[in-house]
């Protein structure tokens, strides 16, 4: 059986340059199927293991993203020296410890110097690292990173809000915590005056979460 080839109309093609295995995906599916007691060959479970593994193409496509192809570039020469924040980025990702779902908002901040990013650009940063099996606190770090390699800005700040459905559905099953990360670069992490403009501009009128 032939890798499964990502959707091209789910995603950008800057992000679509990995394959996964598709056909051990299916085996491994059929497997679990048959180990919680169900019959992989009833009708509802038949093209299971198949749809399975071409989400988990989707999911996991950040393994292969080529970052200065997602960014494409789409940098400017632009005398900007002010903050520029993207609001309510939210990310969906799977959590290495139980593969379960994180998601939430990602705001990301910088100052860009003499550089700006095209707009679409963040979000796809931010797709690059979230569509992996992740732990937040990487994941952030990872994001603002990228963002200060790439552009060499003043400062970077990202904020991560992450529900995770790992301690919700199971465990301690805490429906409403939620668990926050941040990471600073630059004049975000140096100048506690910049740090707080951005975070009270990202706190305000934010949408709340929804479970």
């Amino acid at each position: 059986m032939e890798h499964l080839e990502f959707d091209d109309n789910m995603f950008d093609q800057g992000l679509a340059g990995g394959k996964v295995n598709a056909e051990e995906i299916q085996k491994a599916i059929s497997s679990i199927l048959l180990a919680v007691g169900e019959n992989p060959e009833r009708e509802g479970l038949k093209r299971t293991p198949e749809r399975v593994a071409r989400m988990y193409a989707e999911l996991f496509s950040g393994y292969k993203a080529d970052p200065i192809a997602v960014v494409n570039d789409a940098i400017f020469d632009v005398k900007y020296d002010e903050m520029v924040i993207v609001r309510d980025v939210e990310f969906y990702s799977l959590c290495e410890h139980h593969m379960f779902a994180i998601y939430g908002p990602c705001p990301c901040g910088l100052y860009s110097g003499w550089e700006v990013i095209g707009l679409s650009k963040i979000p796809r940063i931010v797709d690059i690292f979230a569509r992996r099996l992740q732990v937040q606190e990487r994941m952030t770090r990872q994001i603002a990173d990228l963002i200060r390699d790439l552009l060499h800005p003043q400062g970077v700040g990202v904020v991560v809000e992450g529900l995770h459905l790992c301690m919700m559905m199971r465990g301690v099953q805490k429906h409403n915590a939620r668990m926050t990360t941040s990471a600073m670069h630059g004049a975000f992490r140096a100048n506690l005056a910049t740090r707080q403009e951005f975070l009270e501009n990202i706190g305000r009128g934010a949408s709340p979460l929804q479970v």
